[in-house]
């Protein structure tokens, strides 16, 4: 297959315009398209969207560092992440550190940031949207 491109998907159940502002504070996220419901050249079928979702986000795409990530606020008020994460790779303890900190401010760690043997530091945590993220300090040899 050529040109085959995977993106991660985001859903975020009416909290897509907080999600991208923290992510542009903490991650320096660029937002390259946005479209709310309400701006749709088709109108929404009657019933689809929950009450007040008229001005949320119906797509955004955005970059983290070169990244693309796609975002909408979906058709649901509640979503869950469940089964993926998203993983930061870095190249150094410095920079694995700021981004661990500022990502897991609000939401909840699973495993801290410690050595392990491929790593020395890697840690996972989830953000106070519900993301799954795994934050890792790249190497060209394994740690002893």
């Amino acid at each position: 297959m050529t040109n085959l491109t995977i993106q991660s998907y985001l859903v975020f159940g009416g909290r897509c315009e907080e999600a991208l502002e923290f992510y542009h504070t903490a991650l320096g996220a660029q937002i390259d398209m946005l479209m709310r419901f309400s701006e749709s050249p088709d109108p929404t079928p009657p019933g689809m969207l929950p009450p007040g979702f008229e001005n949320k986000i119906m797509h955004a795409s955005f970059r983290i560092a070169g990244n693309v990530l796609m975002a909408s606020d979906g058709c649901e008020v509640e979503t869950q992440f469940k089964g993926f994460s998203l993983s930061i790779s870095v190249a150094t303890e410095t920079e694995a550190n700021r981004y661990f900190s500022v990502l897991s401010d609000g939401g909840q760690v699973q495993m801290p940031l410690t050595k392990t043997f491929w790593s020395p530091r890697f840690g996972m945590l989830t953000d106070r949207f519900g993301v799954s993220w795994m934050v890792n300090v790249v190497t060209t040899e394994c740690i002893q």
